[in-house]
């Protein structure tokens, strides 16, 4: 099958346009559910309608893209990213994989390809945790991992629930369960995606293949004082509450720099201070907690264990505490035949590649629940990322893109040839038609 390269300047223009929604100069604010992210997802529909495709938005927001093979019932192969952003972002996240879908489908439109296999094209929703503290939510709606009482559960800074904000651009969170995908129904899944780091700039090779995602707990304590004069009250006997909130801060940053814990990551990311007044003592203190690891026996036992300093602090400085979970997703190893075949099609491209640990989250982390799915990763400029100096090379991404469509081929007929004839699909997760092997990463939960 021949097909062409993907175009950088059309790469650019794709990503300066869905850029300029949510602008928020010199960033991007382009948050879950609201009406810049749906404008974000109804300028990627036009697209993908304008080379022939099915396209449809399910009951939680994720845009969907379907393109036949020549095979019925074989299942299909996805790929795909997400489209919202954090708070002052920037532009790349996520976006880089969706454009690079778009790019993908346009090429194989363009070069008359058809697959044995049904493709399907994905744009998520909700993917950053930013606005409701849980990561990935269009996609674990997708897989099943978050319940109906979760969608009432979660809330923004604002206190708007999930399923209040679904409803209020337009969705139906309480059809949320009819946007399920079934283990079985997809061959594989991939992303393309941004590093997010500085690994592949440093060791100059272009191309990113994931072995392992991190897992992430995330936490959020209040610790409740007595919010006073602060010119009267005497030092002794206050009840700080961002006093303590500092202590206990400086005691979490202490234990993620610990030896025993190399290599884990804590970061408070979100602080709110009430009455936040230059001369009034904070009476209440609510920030979060984001722990993450490839042991999830050790991401856990850490969280737990700022929990406990948040609880003994608060029992000293005479502090009421509350600390909460707001999401908590394991680590996963990705399947390890996946990424072979798309190291193979890489050194086939003569293109340099490594394989590396993402230390964010991503879609493709939560779909392996149900597939089995890999993530390319291709370089970030000095290693940023989440804020408006992210930065990728449209050449870069273009390589990524070549990367994916030939990938996308070579899965097509591997997974035919070694299937056979197909009536349906199999739930394996390992490489079709050999024997399950679990893989396993010490200390991590699968």
């Amino acid at each position: 099958m021949i097909v062409g390269e993907a175009v950088p300047a059309r790469v650019s223009r794709m990503l300066d346009e869905i850029a300029s929604i949510g602008a928020d100069p010199p960033g991007v604010s382009r948050l879950a559910y609201t009406p810049d992210e749906r404008r974000a997802h109804d300028l990627v529909a036009t697209w993908l309608r304008e080379i022939d495709l099915e396209v449809s938005v399910d009951a939680v927001g994720n845009t969907i893209a379907s393109r036949a093979g020549r095979e019925p019932g074989l299942p299909v192969l996805a790929f795909g990213s997400h489209l919202d952003s954090v708070p002052h972002g920037g532009r790349f996240d996520g976006i880089v994989g969706v454009v690079g879908m778009v790019e993908a489908l346009r090429l194989l439109h363009e070069a008359g390809v058809t697959t044995s296999h049904p493709l399907r094209a994905v744009a998520f929703a909700a993917e950053e945790g930013a606005r409701f503290g849980e990561p990935c939510i269009g996609s674990k709606l997708i897989v099943g991992s978050l319940s109906e009482s979760d969608l009432h559960r979660l809330r923004d800074p604002a206190g708007q629930t999930l399923a209040s904000a679904m409803t209020s651009v337009g969705l139906v969170p309480e059809d949320a369960w009819n946007a399920r995908w079934e283990e079985g129904d997809i061959a594989a899944f991939l992303e393309l995606h941004v590093e997010q780091g500085g690994v592949l700039e440093a060791t100059g090779r272009p191309i990113g293949l994931v072995d392992v995602v991190s897992g992430s707990t995330r936490l959020r304590i209040t610790l409740t004082g007595r919010a006073n004069h602060s010119g009267v009250t005497p030092m002794r006997g206050r009840a700080d509450a961002l006093m303590g909130a500092a202590e206990v801060t400086s005691q979490a940053e202490a234990l993620a720099l610990s030896a025993t814990n190399r290599g884990l990551r804590l970061t408070i990311g979100r602080f709110d201070v009430w009455p936040n007044s230059t001369t009034t003592i904070p009476g209440r203190v609510t920030f979060t907690v984001d722990v993450r690891d490839t042991d999830s026996d050790r991401q856990r036992a850490v969280a737990l264990e700022v929990a406990e300093l948040a609880g003994s602090t608060g029992t000293r400085r005479g502090l009421g505490v509350e600390a909460d979970i707001i999401a908590d997703t394991s680590p996963i190893v990705l399947a390890t035949w996946v990424r072979d075949r798309i190291r193979a099609v890489s050194d086939s491209m003569e293109t340099p590649n490594r394989s590396m640990t993402s230390g964010a989250s991503h879609d493709a982390q939560v779909m392996s629940s149900i597939a089995p799915a890999a993530i390319v990763f291709v370089p970030s400029r000095g290693g940023v990322s989440h804020v408006p100096e992210e930065w990728s090379s449209a050449g870069d991404i273009a390589r990524g893109i070549d990367l994916l469509i030939r990938s996308i081929v070579d899965l097509d007929t591997f997974i035919a040839q070694v299937r056979g004839p197909a009536t349906g699909a199999s739930s394996d997760k390992t490489e079709p038609g050999r024997k399950r092997v679990s893989p396993t990463l010490e200390g991590t939960e699968r």
